[in-house]
């Protein structure tokens, strides 16, 4: 009886996974703009590998292979956000029509990353040119 109830929650969660995954390759051919397909494979391809991922587990029991899994979730679940994150931070920077695009709410952010000088910057730097910004305003 254990084993039925393992192995239907085994196929119900590598089930979902596979749902999520392919729901992800929808939005990424769907969608026109880049930051939306971003959005859509970073979100979906964390949450489907997770869910199918379990569903191993499940259906393997606790085993060595199920502690590495368990590693891989945890490697995918920090790197897939920030590789989404700059892969829209590159997006941003890059793309001269982003008005066109998409709507863009704080357009002084969009400049600042457009600014090749800002990008270059060390922290020194930075903080003489806004110590001799400063400076000058009082003047």
């Amino acid at each position: 009886m254990l084993d039925i109830i393992r192995f239907i929650l085994a196929a119900v969660l590598t089930a979902g996974g596979l749902f999520c995954l392919l729901s992800g390759v929808v939005g990424v051919y769907k969608f026109r703009y880049a930051l939306s397909r971003v959005h859509a494979a970073a979100l979906l391809d964390t949450v489907g590998i997770l869910l199918m991922l379990l569903g191993v587990i499940i259906a393997t029991g606790f085993t060595v292979a199920s502690a590495k899994m368990l590693v891989v979730i945890a490697f995918l679940w920090l790197t897939s956000p920030v590789s989404g994150h700059l892969i829209g931070r590159m997006e941003v920077t890059i793309n001269d029509e982003l008005d066109k695009d998409a709507e863009v709410l704080d357009k002084a952010y969009v400049e600042h990353e457009k600014e090749p000088e800002a990008a270059v910057q060390s922290p020194a730097e930075a903080s003489e040119s806004t110590a001799s910004a400063e400076e000058e305003e009082v003047q």
